[in-house]
């Protein structure tokens, strides 16, 4: 295989492991299935559903590498693979449950900046580093759902897409290497973007998601509140982690930003870390009582 412009020969994604024929859904037990994690998992899907809008986001970031956008291409299809049975489960645990009903709603009310022709983080490289915070707090949140749910095809499927997620930062990493030889980008701009990327989990799209699989779903003539569907999905999933999973995505997110994870003052940063969640599902726990 001859090099591209970018000097990159390899095979840039190796095939899926797994398909929904591997999951061994006779073996589901919606008794084991508390409530909260139900709706997490209905707004997870629609996101991980979502992946052609980001396919069409990346090729146009990336519009001259041919080579990413055959493995964005792929990443895309995997992740969709995500939703599929992420909703699929949702729909054996809770029959009236329609994934593909709140999906084209989640897809109406939630649009990405399609139209775009450079990347929002302000470089390819930018944008590379942004999308290994994403994988890695996705194999981390899907990481706690395995180790944390009782039901069995639960953690069988979550850990199915944890690999997968751990896998794709890997490939956004191995892309970013190379975008740094073109480019390179201090420690303190990969943190900003890190920083950036880490801040927008509570923007709209975890948020109109959870809106378009529990409350819109349900009774149509509610009006979405981005502040009371956020504190939801958060409260919902934040109970979730351990901190062996805050500092697993904490070593990914670091490694992307050049910095030693190992370090006395990364160390520290973790354990800041897990107490600053601690003390966020605190505060979830009085605004979803209120």
């Amino acid at each position: 295989m001859p090099p591209n412009s970018f000097g990159f020969t390899r095979p840039l994604l190796v095939k899926s492991h797994w398909t929904l024929n591997d999951i061994d859904w006779s073996e589901i037990q919606p008794d084991a299935v508390e409530p909260a994690l139900l709706e997490a998992v209905k707004a997870a899907a629609l996101v991980e559903a979502n992946s052609t809008d980001y396919v069409k986001y990346l090729h146009n970031v990336f519009a001259a590498d041919e080579s990413f956008k055959k493995a964005a291409s792929h990443w895309g299809v995997e992740e969709r693979q995500h939703g599929d049975a992420l909703g699929k489960w949702a729909q054996l645990i809770d029959p009236t449950f329609d994934y593909e009903q709140c999906l084209r709603h989640f897809r109406a009310g939630y649009q990405l900046p399609l139209d775009v022709q450079a990347s929002v983080r302000g470089s390819p490289a930018g944008e590379l580093v942004a999308r290994c915070v994403v994988e890695s707090g996705t194999c981390s949140f899907y990481s706690a759902i395995r180790d944390r749910s009782t039901e069995p095809v639960l953690k069988q499927i979550a850990g199915y897409i944890a690999q997968d997620e751990a896998r794709h930062y890997q490939l956004f990493k191995t892309h970013l290497k190379r975008y740094l030889n073109i480019r390179k980008m201090t420690v303190l701009e990969r943190c900003k973007i890190a920083y950036a990327r880490i801040a927008e989990t509570d923007d709209d799209e975890l948020a109109y998601a959870y809106f378009s699989a529990n409350v819109a779903f349900s009774d149509l003539s509610k009006r979405y509140d981005r502040r009371s569907c956020a504190a939801a999905y958060a409260h919902r999933t934040t109970q979730l982690y351990d901190f062996k999973h805050v500092r697993a995505a904490a070593h990914m997110i670091l490694n992307a930003a050049d910095i030693n994870p190992s370090s006395r003052l990364s160390r520290l940063g973790v354990w800041v870390a897990w107490k600053a969640l601690q003390w966020r599902l605190v505060r979830l726990q009085s605004a979803v009582a209120d």
